[in-house]
């Protein structure tokens, strides 16, 4: 079986189950799924996870050409709207991956704009960073690993002071979650303390693969701003305006992209070791978690596509790998005692023990959408 083929049935089943949920679930969110009986655990709102539902349903409508899968995806996406104006940099996940697929979709590009223009608005020039905010819970002033992907892509849509802000946003993550020193791992919270300064949070702690893969997608993200069509010129090196008018704000440091992408890749394990990672790396009893390994599998074949890069064809041929991995051994198939086309093995937070194998949105967005990158039928450039 070639490529082609495996990741054609995959993607076949991925989205035929994405139809059945939404048969089922109607105007709800699914959340997680049992992997005993697929029974879906939902939400009203989506929660952070909404536009990865919202993105899978995009993904159906371009693969079956369908109007009715269409209007799913739009009615769902315009379901979204009320995150635009939410204190959260979970923006980025609800509203860029919730509406970068919906190409020709006016409500939706109007949405993104929209959530791009306030995701700016709650930039903070002190912090140097949009904060992780109150509208999940918790102090507002904190910075983490999955406040960082879809805010860069959708920060910097919100055309120069948007990318200055994305920049800073990407780099100011780095510098808190990415170590320097060789061997160790990244730490994915921290909290604003005042006179303090930053301090590290215990939950989730260091060796969180899932925030691992997060931040190798950021920097994927950064790179191909950094170096696409997107860039103004003369602008990915030096400094300039912020979006308050400072001048200590950077624009892309490809430099250090580059140097944090290829430490991530050498000392994280993301090109060598397991292609389905433990959900927490210093828990070898743990659950795996296979959507921190679909993740990275986009990742990767995203920083396959910056140009003249060293590790082009080892993060193309390591994705197609997990992909190839995940589609054979964690995806169910027809005739078995649960739906087919369910990512198993997804572990939503060991920590508290919440959904530790089971099937996770998230997760079947990053496959579906990886594979059809593989198929040809998406751009990464623009997700």
């Amino acid at each position: 079986m070639t490529a082609a083929d495996w990741a054609e049935e995959a993607v076949g089943l991925l989205l035929q189950r994405v139809g059945e949920t939404a048969e089922q679930e109607g105007h709800r969110f699914p959340l997680y799924a049992d992997p005993a009986d697929g029974h879906w655990t939902t939400t009203g709102r989506g929660s952070w996870a909404g536009g990865f539902w919202a993105g899978l349903l995009w993904l159906r409508a371009r693969h079956t050409g369908s109007g009715a899968a269409r209007a799913a995806a739009a009615a769902a996406t315009a379901r979204l709207a009320p995150w635009a104006d939410a204190d959260t940099a979970t923006r980025g996940l609800i509203l860029w991956y919730g509406t970068a697929l919906a190409t020709g979709d006016e409500a939706a590009g109007a949405l993104r704009e929209r959530a791009a223009t306030a995701a700016l608005g709650g930039w903070d020039s002190w912090l140097g960073l949009v904060p992780w905010g109150a509208a999940l819970g918790g102090p507002r002033l904190r910075a983490r690993a999955d406040g960082v992907p879809g805010l860069v892509p959708l920060l910097a849509s919100a055309g120069p002071d948007g990318q200055a802000a994305a920049a800073a946003h990407l780099h100011r993550h780095l510098d808190l979650c990415v170590p320097r020193a060789a061997g160790r791992r990244p730490t994915p919270a921290w909290r604003w303390e005042g006179q303090v300064g930053w301090v590290a949070e215990p939950d989730p702690e260091p060796g969180w693969t899932r925030g691992e893969a997060w931040l190798l997608l950021a920097v994927a993200d950064g790179l191909l701003w950094a170096v696409g069509p997107h860039r103004r010129a003369g602008g990915s090196h030096g400094r300039e305006d912020g979006p308050d008018g400072h001048r200590d704000q950077p624009r892309w440091r490809t430099d250090r992209l580059t140097e944090v992408a290829e430490q991530l890749l050498d000392s994280r394990a993301f090109l060598t070791g397991p292609l389905v990672p433990l959900a927490r790396a210093h828990h070898p009893d743990g659950p795996l978690d296979t959507s921190a390994a679909a993740i990275t599998a986009v990742a990767l074949l995203k920083l396959a596509l910056v140009p003249g890069a060293a590790w082009t064809s080892a993060c193309a041929a390591r994705a197609q790998a997990v992909l190839h991995r995940l589609a054979h051994a964690h995806l169910t198939r027809p005739g078995g005692f649960r739906p087919a086309g369910m990512l198993i093995d997804g572990c939503y937070d060991p920590h508290s023990g919440t959904a530790v194998r089971h099937e996770l949105v998230w997760g079947d967005f990053f496959l579906a959408l990886g594979l059809s990158a593989l198929l040809g039928r998406v751009d990464l450039r623009q997700v």
